[in-house]
């Protein structure tokens, strides 16, 4: 059995209070070194993938945020998927953690956000089959 594993990991400054992205660094972990993820027409199809799954978690969070009166400063991100031996997914997790600049978060918040973020179009296109764990740990201004 050959299983694969993928990290990536991003770095994010917002702006407004509708949590904009000002700047956004996304690094993939390449032979335990990280590197800028550069996607192009001769990126692997997969990478793609993945990171589509990346970049719509981090947007409804963000949004979702902004949604709740929750503004961003900045933030960090992980995804991590594994996959089996025939490239179907049997891991994704996504987290992020970000520092306020304003808004302080309720247990009712961060449900909110979390649940979702389980449906950007990403997500609802694949949640029956691969079991998604996201988390959001806010950090306070």
């Amino acid at each position: 059995m050959h299983k694969r594993h993928f990290h990536l990991r991003l770095s994010c400054t917002y702006q407004t209070d509708k949590n904009e992205i000002d700047q956004l660094q996304v690094e993939v972990l390449k032979d335990d070194a990280w590197e800028a993820l550069e996607l192009n027409i001769r990126s692997p199809g997969f990478l793609l993938f993945i990171n589509g799954l990346f970049t719509c978690q981090h947007l409804y969070m963000r949004t979702n945020c902004a949604e709740r009166g929750l503004i961003l400063r900045a933030g960090k991100g992980e995804l991590q998927i594994d996959t089996d031996e025939v490239w179907e997914v049997t891991r994704a997790d996504a987290s992020f953690d970000v520092e306020l600049q304003s808004g302080v978060p309720s247990e009712d918040d961060l449900a909110y956000i979390l649940e979702r973020m389980k449906h950007c179009p990403v997500s609802s296109n694949i949640l029956e089959r691969i079991p998604l764990h996201n988390a959001v740990n806010f950090i306070p201004a």
